[in-house]
């Protein structure tokens, strides 16, 4: 006899940190528990759990204001060292054809300064763009007219 099997998936996956049932056991391995640990009318009240207090929800657009405000506070660099430092020592690797170059710590901080205050600036202009097109998406076309219309010293060609 074939039994039909429905195979949608389900609105809710099923859990597995139920209790008595641990990632290795499968539920046909473990047992099913008494009638007092099913009730919850166990005598230990120490193992319930009490309801997590929820987490706060801002409105739309709340966060993201916070953010904005969080950022323009701090002088810090965003975009992470190690990163950057990879990036500048594989361009200039291509640039001296294959001789390795070694770099000061400064100088390489000075470099990460300068092309964040470089991006910084381009994406506020952009941003103006695109507030003349009456929009407040940023898009790509927005970033190409501000580094056409810096000019070629400006928006680096």
């Amino acid at each position: 006899m074939v039994r039909n099997v429905d195979r949608r998936k389900s609105a809710t996956p099923r859990r597995l940190d139920r209790p008595g049932l641990s990632k290795k056991n499968t539920p046909s391995e473990t047992r099913s528990p008494s009638k007092s640990q099913r009730t919850g009318r166990s005598g230990d009240t120490s193992t319930r759990r009490t309801p997590a207090p929820a987490r706060r929800r801002y409105r739309p657009g709340t966060r993201a204001l916070m953010e904005i405000r969080k950022y323009q506070k701090s002088t810090d660099l965003l975009i992470r060292k190690l990163p950057f430092s990879r990036v500048v020592r594989e361009i200039a690797l291509k640039l001296c054809r294959g001789n390795e170059l070694r770099w000061q710590a400064t100088a390489i901080m000075a470099l990460q300064e300068a092309a964040e205050a470089f991006l910084v600036h381009l994406l506020e202009d952009s941003y103006l763009v695109a507030l003349h097109s009456k929009r407040v998406t940023l898009m790509v076309k927005d970033i190409q007219l501000a580094r056409r219309i810096r000019g070629i010293h400006e928006g680096l060609g």
